[in-house]
């Protein structure tokens, strides 16, 4: 299953060994300082069920894990049906937009990202 960490001055989001041939790519990566937002999703599947696919596996609201375009955004999103809930990071001059991670606990996690970034910090409003 994906992960997001920090490590260093980056957010990784790391990617299963079946997910990165899903996806035709390796692990992800972007500066804190890239981050604009992250937010908890209640509808992980539904956020990624953009129109378009690019490249990657998708089966709308059973499995993501692929590069989404729609309203002009590229995002990538993996997320499982075991994970149906998750967090959306978004993302300024990256290669993506945005990533859409599905997890268990997206408010812990978000809690987590949140503390680590520079410019949001934990008690810092979104931008949308």
């Amino acid at each position: 299953m994906a992960e997001l960490s920090i490590e260093g001055e980056e957010l990784v989001l790391h990617l299963s060994k079946i997910e990165r041939v899903e996806a035709v790519h390796g692990d992800l990566r972007v500066p804190l300082s890239a981050v604009t937002g992250v937010d908890v999703l209640e509808d992980a599947h539904g956020a990624a069920d953009m129109v378009g696919l690019k490249v990657g596996t998708r089966i709308p609201r059973v499995t993501e894990v692929a590069s989404v375009r729609g309203g002009g955004k590229k995002i990538f999103a993996v997320v499982h049906h075991d994970t149906p809930r998750g967090v959306q990071v978004s993302i300024q001059g990256g290669r993506q937009d945005g990533w859409i991670v599905g997890c268990s606990n997206p408010e812990a996690l978000v809690a987590t990202i949140r503390a680590g970034l520079p410019a949001l910090g934990s008690d810092t409003p979104q931008v949308p």
